[in-house]
């Protein structure tokens, strides 16, 4: 009897998933137990076993290929040779078309015939006046004479290039488009002397593309959930932001002193764990609200999640009981929680939840930013990099070296004054970070 494997929802947030790879063919046997394919979701790539066995009689969504949870992605049967006739897998179509089989028929494409040159979009340019009209025209018969391809001509017009200059490498002396590329880069001996006596001259060649093209990239399902998510944060959340500079001397001598004995911690190692001790100690700003139920949430663990860059988009992997850790448990299980992010290998717990978020870009060299909140949580802490900076100490102005944080907070959930305590706190551990070694 044929029965159909449906699309899988393997995250509380998903809601499509994209099929990365299939590890059984069709016409193979699948044994309870067995790995059938990996899922791109919203937050990784997940490995997904067989609940049932049977013979894999036809793949309905191909690799690559998109569909929404519960949709039909396979074909089982419990007998090797069972005859599929008159069987329709439930809920109808194999899978969603790409995002870019639907782009607008209003947006005009430039087709070139040759081989060699891509397809292009370009925006819909304004009609030409009646005298520019005519010089258009003009100028079009002219060139009727040369061999060209129709995308060269209008580059060429474009980029106000004479076609009669040029020698064509296509078929019976035809101009191409890559024949533009070098005619791009020269100007005339005149143009040259008088660029040259202001200055002014480019050592850049021309753009080949047209005005306007662009290139439409189909969204991955994490990138999807990413803006979806952060749209929806920033249009219901009233965020308001608290700031604070923080005297990062300390920081950097005790990072220097760590590594003269081979122990390596990043500054965000350090902010992670005086963050985890400033949440316990300010527990208002452990909390989260939710949106549904119009209620408070006082998370009573302190788990902070930690922004991590992946391929795609972005994942906040959780260390959780931070404040019961030491800034090395925490720099270990940092490092593993990354590498496991980068390769799609988080497991569900390992991602979802959270009571707090650090968002750092120090590593660009970033000196100042705010940071969306990630929803349920009710606040996130941006941290840039470490600068040099003049200060001033004991009534004078010195060479420093300075932190800039800005906490990002739902009103809904905090108020201004426990914000202000909270990064007060955070100051003074950041400022004195040896007590982060014994506390």
């Amino acid at each position: 009897m044929p029965f159909t494997l449906t699309m899988p929802k393997l995250s509380p947030t998903m809601e499509e998933g994209s099929i990365a790879k299939w590890h059984k063919k069709v016409g193979d046997h699948v044994e309870a137990g067995d790995l059938l394919l990996e899922i791109a979701t919203d937050k990784a790539t997940i490995e997904h076993n067989a609940l049932d066995e049977g013979w894999l009689r036809q793949i309905l969504v191909e690799e690559g290929k998109e569909a929404t949870v519960n949709q039909p992605i396979a074909i089982f049967t419990e007998e090797e040779n069972e005859s599929l006739e008159g069987y329709a897998a439930d809920g109808g179509s194999s899978s969603k078309a790409p995002l870019q089989e639907k782009s607008s028929e209003k947006e005009q494409k430039l087709q070139d015939k040759d081989e060699d040159a891509p397809k292009e979009k370009e925006l819909a340019k304004p009609s030409l006046p009646k005298e520019d009209k005519q010089e258009s025209e003009n100028v079009e018969n002219d060139s009727a004479r040369i061999i060209a391809s129709p995308l060269a001509k209008r580059l060429a017009k474009d980029q106000s290039i004479d076609l009669a200059a040029l020698k064509g490498s296509g078929p019976r002396g035809r101009i191409m488009k890559r024949d533009l590329e070098g005619a791009a880069k020269k100007q005339t001996d005149s143009q040259r002397s008088f660029l040259t006596s202001f200055s002014l001259e480019s050592k850049k060649a021309f753009p080949v593309e047209s005005e306007g093209a662009f290139e439409e990239i189909t969204l991955t399902p994490i990138r999807k959930v990413i803006a979806q998510r952060l749209q929806e944060a920033k249009a219901t959340i009233p965020h308001f932001y608290v700031q604070q500079t923080v005297d990062a001397e300390n920081m950097v001598a005790l990072r220097e002193q760590l590594k003269n004995l081979g122990i390596a911690v990043t500054f965000n190692d350090i902010v992670m764990r005086a963050a985890a001790l400033s949440l316990r100690e300010n527990p208002v700003v452990n909390s989260g609200f939710d949106s549904k139920k119009n209620t408070l949430l006082r998370f009573k663990t302190v788990d902070i999640s930690v922004a991590v860059s992946i391929e795609g988009g972005l994942i906040t992997p959780i260390v959780r009981f931070a404040d019961y850790k030491s800034i090395f448990e925490i720099s270990e299980e940092v490092k593993t929680l990354s590498k496991r992010a980068k390769e799609g290998k988080l497991q569900p717990n390992e991602y979802q939840g959270g009571s707090f978020t650090v968002s750092n870009l120090g590593m660009y060299g970033v000196t100042d930013f705010q940071a969306i909140i990630n929803p349920p949580q009710a606040a996130i802490v941006a941290v840039s990099g470490i600068a040099d900076a003049a200060v001033v100490k004991n009534g004078a102005v010195t060479a420093g070296k300075q932190l800039n944080l800005t906490l990002s907070v739902d009103h809904r959930a905090i108020d201004g004054a426990a914000a202000a305590q909270f990064m007060k706190t955070l100051k003074l551990y950041l400022e004195n970070p040896a007590v982060l070694l014994i506390a």
